[in-house]
């Protein structure tokens, strides 16, 4: 009897990776733009598109992905050079965003325009039930080093 041995195959590991539970509220909101700005400098990312891409993401999991008593993740990931990708997961699965192509006047709804027009890429993964990550992609040119920026 051929007896062969599995292996796992896996990319290589991320160059960055940053995750935290938030509490599904506005503050918490607020914390994830604060935090992923402070990461993302400390990795030398640019802060912009990705401060407004991780509002928009955070808010709308406060908005529509909340559930009262559980929390929200941000992740943000450098999985190759020049690339960052941003996750946020919430517990609300059949709530998915709706990608629109609309520019009618709406009270609501411009969040994920904003993302598509900042990002990359965009999508949903669902997810171990209950939940479902939003997540969005965009390139970038890295920043010099800390004494390069303080100068």
């Amino acid at each position: 009897m051929d007896q062969r041995t599995q292996q796992t195959v896996r990319g290589p590991a991320p160059l960055h990776q940053f995750s935290v539970p938030l509490s599904a509220t506005r503050r918490g909101a607020r914390l994830a733009r604060l935090l992923a700005a402070e990461q993302l400098e400390a990795w030398g990312v640019p802060l912009d598109p990705a401060r407004l891409l991780v509002a928009e993401l955070a808010t709308n999991a406060v908005l529509h992905g909340r559930v009262p008593g559980r929390s929200f993740r941000l992740t943000l990931v450098v999985p190759e050079p020049g690339v960052l990708r941003i996750e946020v997961t919430d517990t609300r699965a059949e709530a998915l965003p709706v990608r629109t192509a609309t520019t009618a006047p709406a009270e609501s709804g411009y969040g994920l325009l904003l993302v598509g027009t900042l990002a990359d890429r965009w999508g949903v993964r669902l997810g171990p039930v209950p939940c479902k990550t939003v997540w969005a992609e965009c390139g970038f040119a890295p920043l010099g080093s800390a004494a390069d920026r303080s100068q």
